[in-house]
């Protein structure tokens, strides 16, 4: 099998999910999330577009409902045994037979955890599935259950989170290198994609993000390519990615000679990342780094010119994003602890100067300061 870790790493994890359950009362879980099939047993597919299910019972038993492309997808990469097809056909209603799975499985009557907040589950199907399970069972949401497990990484783990930061290095030297006025936006982003496939990463969760000129103040991928002019900027937002753990980057690159402006965010952004590193330590909460994001910058005079949020968690993630959580904006909760991932990112998009200028990077949280996995350094880059 094509595992990236362990048996007992598996083991683990399936443990602590288990253990959550009894917890809140769970009987089963059923998995939606392609986040939580592969934290849970290394299934990797993107599947997920279409109807399937992993069911995990307080027992640790686990089975896996899906459609016949993923069923060798899934005796190969993954530590599942119970593998069950639902039927591609005319009026085909998996719903139903997830419900005639459960049933095998003694679930009738049980109360069972649900991934309602998942890219997988699409409202059409979910309605299916509440159709489906009336009366058979009680569903209860879990769309957190584990994701609040897997947020904290395992040493194994961060041995990927480390390898996707050194593959996000080589994207950013190989973006440089072809970075210069005239240059095409296509080649830079070439440039980035190859470096990470050539040092054995992944696709991203979600686009690269490459803009330039006016789109330079976009925080968004978006088609369409130009070339550099002789006094530019650009900004890029990209991400090492290994076994489909994410190490995410941003920075605003200028050609020629910086504006007033550009040196102005420059200042801003490199202060409320020091910040932020300040704040990004066990005890804190992901409210308290926004909150110094935020006084930094406003102190700066770049209210307007901020977001309302300075980075989130990362880890292994599909499409249609890397982003996770917990996020960092204002009065949020939830207490660092080490071995989390995070991307923060100082954005600052002056709309009346049309000016941008991004600065971020990605961090391992430590017993006292975060570790980042890049070792480029902080500086305004001119080309």
């Amino acid at each position: 099998m094509a595992l990236h870790f362990n048996r007992a790493e598996y083991d683990r994890r399936i443990a602590a999910v288990t253990s959550a359950m009894a917890a809140d009362g769970l009987d089963g879980l059923l998995m939606f999330q392609q986040e939580s099939m592969y934290y849970l047993t290394g299934y990797d597919t993107f599947g997920f577009c279409f109807f399937q299910c992993l069911y995990l019972g307080a027992d640790g038993r686990l089975a896996l409902l899906t459609r016949s492309p993923d069923l060798r997808q899934a005796r190969h990469t993954s530590i599942i045994a119970d593998i069950r097809i639902w039927t591609d056909e005319a009026g085909a209603k998996p719903a139903t037979q997830l419900r005639d799975m459960l049933a095998s499985l003694g679930c009738k009557g049980k109360r069972l955890g649900i991934e309602n907040q998942s890219y997988g589950l699409t409202h059409f199907n979910g309605k299916q599935v509440d159709a489906a399970l009336n009366g058979f069972c009680r569903l209860s949401d879990a769309s957190d259950l584990v994701n609040m497990i897997r947020v904290v990484k395992s040493p194994a783990e961060l041995k990927y989170v480390r390898k996707a930061g050194e593959l996000g290095d080589l994207a950013f030297k190989a973006a440089l290198r072809k970075t210069k006025a005239g240059a095409d936006e296509g080649d830079i982003l070439a440039a980035q994609q190859a470096a990470v496939f050539a040092g054995g990463g992944d696709y991203p969760a979600n686009e690269f993000i490459i803009g330039s000129g006016r789109d330079a103040l976009l925080c968004r991928y978006k088609s369409g390519r130009r070339k550099l002019g002789k006094r530019d900027q650009l900004t890029l937002e990209w991400a090492g990615v290994y076994r489909h753990y994410h190490a995410a980057f941003m920075r605003t690159v200028i050609i020629g000679k910086p504006s007033r402006h550009h040196a102005a965010m420059d200042e801003a952004a490199r202060e409320a990342l020091a910040a932020v590193e300040e704040q990004m330590v066990p005890g804190r909460t992901a409210g308290d780094v926004f909150a110094a994001h935020a006084r930094v910058m406003d102190a700066h005079g770049m209210k307007n010119h901020r977001l309302n949020a300075c980075g989130y968690s990362l880890g292994a993630k599909f499409t249609p994003s890397w982003m996770d959580n917990p996020m960092f904006y204002k009065d949020n909760p939830v207490e660092i602890r080490p071995g989390m991932v995070f991307f923060a990112h100082m954005i600052l998009m002056n709309s009346e100067a049309g000016s941008a200028y991004c600065l971020g990077r990605t961090y391992i949280v430590g017993n006292k300061k975060p570790e980042s996995v890049s070792m480029a350094p902080l500086e305004m880059v001119v080309r």
